[in-house]
């Protein structure tokens, strides 16, 4: 038998269309799903939702949680706000956009596959490091000595 949550809702509103009682219900699943039935207070709430007219046995979204669709225009909108401004935020695009900090990291390393990148000079050299420097660019040499 299939135990699936959709195939137990299934078989849990049709019992109660037939005017059974939640805890008969419950006893009848147990018995035919075993460990596998979900649990007593779970089939009682279904019920009550299936009396108070509720005909849709699959899960409803829930009002907390966020429905961004990725599609081009906000990946393309991501890219743009990178090109403009290259120090701006995932913080900062997120609220420009009023999208989810996580969808716009996720936009920016998987899609866009950027990343940071540190290209900072060192502030202190030894001696070896400035003269291997100067051989390698000669003209750094000559606009140092004018």
């Amino acid at each position: 038998m299939d135990s699936s949550r959709s195939a137990q809702r299934a078989v849990i509103q049709f019992l109660r269309a037939e005017v059974e009682y939640a805890s008969q219900i419950y006893r009848r699943k147990k018995e035919v799903c075993g460990e596998q039935c979900i649990a007593r207070c779970t089939i009682f709430r279904w019920c009550q939702r299936y009396e108070a007219g509720r005909v849709n046995i699959r899960a409803l979204p829930r009002p907390e949680q966020a429905h961004v669709v990725t599609n081009s225009a906000t990946i393309s909108a991501v890219d743009e706000l990178i090109r403009q401004n290259r120090r701006i935020t995932i913080h900062e695009i997120a609220v420009e956009l009023s999208i989810n900090k996580g969808t716009v990291h996720r936009k920016i390393h998987k899609k866009h596959d950027y990343g940071k990148v540190c290209a900072q000079r060192p502030k202190h050299l030894s001696e070896n490091q400035k003269t291997a420097r100067w051989e390698l660019d000669p003209s750094a040499t000559q606009e140092l000595l004018h």
